[in-house]
């Protein structure tokens, strides 16, 4: 992998409802920037949807005049949704998952009983990455690195001395991600993670 800037700077962003951390990756003000796991507001109660996180990020990559480029996705989240197509609309970019993204959704189509029109090959996202892909950003270059095992299509995006590895990974008093959903695997998570941890140090 070539990287013009080995320490991109990232932009956390903690979304207390879901526990999830959105992150805007760039190279500084003016530079062409990567969000990843966007979270969208869902109420199961009334059924409603708002975009008070991803409003967030918007402030956020206008205030640095950042030109999105690629809205990423680690994976298929089970416990929130993605506020990338919202995002798209007011910033831009494209759409990107883990190739492996249409066996989650061949698996998914028949234990949620979606409807019969569901495509299966992955065309609700611009770009499908396959493993090693590389990530044009700007003065940044990034990579793309399979994990399977939380589900099948999980992909972690590495940027410089940065990378992002959705639920694969999680802080040492937690642990790795759950491994009980339709297509997820231990013994395949593991694997991922050993193949996170064997990354440099930094």
């Amino acid at each position: 992998m070539t990287t013009l800037s080995a320490h991109p700077q990232v932009h956390g962003l903690f979304d207390p409802a879901t526990w999830t951390v959105t992150y805007v990756v760039h190279n500084g003000p003016g530079s062409e920037a990567a969000i990843i796991d966007s979270v969208l507001d869902y109420d199961p109660k009334s059924g409603r949807t708002q975009h008070t996180s991803a409003e967030q990020l918007v402030t956020y990559v206008r205030a640095n005049d950042l030109k999105v480029r690629w809205i990423l996705e680690t994976h298929a989240h089970a416990d929130h949704l993605s506020a990338a197509p919202w995002l798209r609309a007011q910033l831009g970019g494209q759409i990107g998952i883990g190739g492996n993204i249409t066996t989650v959704q061949k698996v998914f189509k028949g234990v949620f009983n979606l409807e019969p029109g569901f495509k299966q090959d992955g065309s609700q996202f611009d770009h499908l990455f396959q493993e090693g892909e590389a990530i044009p950003l700007g003065a940044l270059s990034g990579e793309v690195l399979f994990v399977p095992g939380h589900t099948p299509a999980c992909a972690a995006y590495r940027f410089g001395d940065a990378v992002f590895v959705g639920d694969t990974l999680f802080m040492p008093d937690v642990g790795t991600a759950r491994c009980d959903f339709p297509g997820g695997d231990a013994r395949t998570l593991y694997a991922s993670t050993r193949k996170l941890l064997s990354l440099p140090p930094e």
